[in-house]
């Protein structure tokens, strides 16, 4: 019974307040943020509880009174019933919702890769309009970004971006844009007016932290060289550019944009935290999809997810046969409307599972 579950929640509810009072809890900043968005969410869902039990003892009372003499409160009581139990059965519905185990890790920053895929320049053009949608919609939630690698090609196309999107719950937003983009419009370039499709590849990775991820230093291969391209006088003249191979899983990680070694370090080492936790969440994720229907949010990378038709103004997520004539506010990265039906499917399978 769902009322079962409420006492132990009310414990955890006690047990959070009390960490909430600890003086050295307060002395670190990220844990603290974490327990008090945990209390936060418990409070919420225990006020449901208690509407919840309230509207069950007025039931199990009205249910009383139907056994009674009295024929008049009787025919008052039927009414009310009525009423109550369709609050019953739609507050055990939000319940069930609120009760889905929630990712920790969607509440944090994120790693956003965009590479051309299919498609020459036109496929670098596309890769550059992805990531002007990201930032524009980062933008839109508060969120601040760092360019970790970014490979720009002439003409305005970029072959590949990596970016930091540093923001509550940017992870938990973007998690649903991994996979293939696919963009069907005109190029600038094509004098016949013909159609091309071109595609670019997006993985967007939760930024790792070291305590959720374990590299020893002795499985690290860390190779220095000069960085090459634009990037100012140190060009060419100190080896500041960072090449990472993490030795048991072969993963390599490259950067190069910053004028200090130290720095572009740091940044390499974000990456391959992020594509270590991501490869061993994506292995998980497998075993469990073998056993049961993949959510939305767990599909292969590979696996093409969206099509941007310019011709026809529409945009189209094949997970959801979702099709929004809303290209221009899309692209512009209003990516909410997409976001909050995305999010519904997979709250849909989770409570097909419980």
């Amino acid at each position: 019974m769902l009322l079962d579950k409420q006492s132990a929640l009310q414990k955890k509810f006690k047990e959070l307040e009390t960490q909430l009072s600890d003086p050295e809890l307060m002395t670190d900043n990220r844990a603290y943020a974490k327990i008090a968005r945990e209390h936060r969410e418990l409070s919420n869902v225990l006020a449901v509880f208690d509407r919840y039990r309230a509207v069950v003892k007025n039931i199990e009372d009205d249910e009383s009174i139907l056994k009674s003499d009295d024929e008049e409160l009787k025919e008052i009581v039927r009414e009310e019933l009525e009423g109550l139990l369709e609050d019953k059965g739609n507050l055990e519905d939000e319940l069930k919702v609120l009760l889905i185990p929630v990712d920790p890790l969607d509440y944090g920053s994120a790693i956003l890769e965009i590479r051309a895929g299919a498609g020459g320049d036109e496929a670098a053009l596309f890769a550059s309009d992805l990531m002007r949608m990201y930032l524009r919609y980062a933008e839109n939630n508060g969120w601040k970004h760092e360019y970790i690698t970014l490979n720009e090609l002439g003409g305005g196309g970029t072959k590949e971006a990596i970016i930091l999107i540093n923001g509550e719950e940017a992870y938990g937003k973007l998690k649903f844009e991994s996979g293939v983009h696919r963009v069907q419009r005109i190029p600038q370039t094509e004098s016949s007016g013909r159609i091309h499709t071109s595609a670019a590849t997006v993985a967007v990775l939760p930024e790792a932290e070291e305590v959720d991820v374990e590299i020893k230093t002795g499985d690290l291969r860390i190779d220095t060289f000069r960085a090459s391209g634009a990037g100012g006088q140190h060009v060419n003249k100190t080896e500041s550019a960072i090449r990472i191979t993490h030795i048991p899983s072969g993963l390599v990680v490259s950067c190069q944009d910053e004028s200090s070694q130290h720095k572009n370090k740091d940044k390499a080492m974000k990456v391959l935290r992020a594509r270590l936790l991501a490869d061993e969440r994506e292995k998980q994720n497998s075993e469990v999809a073998a056993m049961r229907k993949t959510l939305v949010s767990t599909g292969d990378r590979s696996a093409k997810i969206r099509t941007y038709n310019y011709p026809q103004g529409r945009v189209t997520d094949h997970r959801i046969n979702l099709t929004l004539y809303r290209l221009e506010e899309i692209t512009n990265g209003d990516l909410s409307e997409l976001h909050e039906k995305l999010v519904a499917a997979e709250m849909m399978n989770r409570l097909e599972l419980l």
